[in-house]
């Protein structure tokens, strides 16, 4: 049976993104597989699927990664107190409460506080 669900980001600094995935965002890797390839014992995750529309440039298949947070005011000053850099300001973007951070590799990624209900399997 399926227990989980492995992530990964493409990117042309992998190095310095896993460093910021450890020293910024307060990940802990479980393990290195060599040459400094961490694997991250993330937190909870959801999956979701979303409709798409190509009139707005959306495509089929395209693979989506955010994260989320209990307090996003809370969160956000404590990453940027980290040295985080957010591209936009909190947004209410119907299911929540949004912004966007840039990782090293030059992408963004989005943080958000759910308006629905999250189930806590881990305390």
């Amino acid at each position: 049976m399926i227990r989980g669900v492995h992530t990964m980001f493409y990117t042309s600094q992998p190095a310095e993104l896993r460093a910021f995935l450890r020293d910024k965002l307060g990940f802990t890797s479980y393990t290195d597989v060599g040459d400094g390839w961490l694997i991250f014992d993330l937190p909870e995750a959801d999956l979701s699927c979303h409709p798409v529309d190509a009139a707005d440039g959306q495509t089929s298949g395209t693979p989506y990664l955010s994260f989320y947070c209990d307090d996003i005011a809370q969160t956000v000053a404590e990453l940027t107190a980290r040295g985080v850099e957010f591209v936009d300001a909190v947004q209410d973007v119907g299911y929540g409460l949004a912004t966007h951070f840039r990782v090293p590799g030059d992408f963004v990624v989005q943080l958000y506080e759910p308006k629905y209900t999250k189930r806590h399997l881990h305390a």
